[in-house]
């Protein structure tokens, strides 16, 4: 399976910057990354109009969309109370990718780095469990667990890679 590593933190924090910042980063060291984003809001990735959503909307439980240079599945699940994480991951290809990092999903059981700003003006200890393995921070902390300067991409990326590598997940 791939290994999964979570990025999470309150609303509003930085998630998904610190991502579009770090995974450029770990591409450029041969790191094959796939991407999980949680949503707290109805997701649709179609465009009205297009046949793919007036297929889908016309009842399709599942649609996919493809094109040479990438494809899409838009699966329903009007009835799903969660999302299952191992599940969506198991969606993905296990021989393309090294790692699949999680934007949110803060109460699953998997590996994680906390994201904390000082100018949230929130705290970190709701979600602080035992698989935190760092904490991102903008200011010093207080804490035992190693502390990674969110505003240094090489440094988050370089923990990311040790990690990987730590886990015997990433050979080179």
């Amino acid at each position: 399976m791939i290994p999964l590593l979570g990025v999470v933190a309150h609303s509003g924090s930085g998630k998904t910057t610190l991502l579009k910042q770090v995974i450029p980063y770990l591409r450029e060291h041969q790191v094959r990354v796939g991407l999980i984003k949680h949503s707290h809001h109805s997701v649709d990735v179609d465009t009205p109009g297009k046949d793919s959503f007036e297929l889908r909307k016309a009842g399709a439980s599942q649609t996919m969309v493809a094109s040479s240079s990438r494809w899409a599945l838009m699966t329903e699940t009007p009835h799903a109370e969660t999302v299952s994480l191992p599940y969506l991951a198991s969606r993905f290809d296990e021989s393309s990718l090294d790692i699949i990092l999680v934007e949110g999903f803060k109460h699953e059981k998997i590996d994680k780095i906390v994201l904390f700003r000082q100018e949230s003006g929130r705290g970190i200890d709701d979600i602080m469990d035992d698989y935190v393995v760092a904490i991102a921070t903008d200011t010093p902390l207080n804490s035992t667990m190693t502390q990674l300067d969110l505003n240094n991409i090489a440094e988050v990326g370089d923990f990311i890679i040790n990690w990987l590598r730590h886990r015997s997940f990433l050979s080179r």
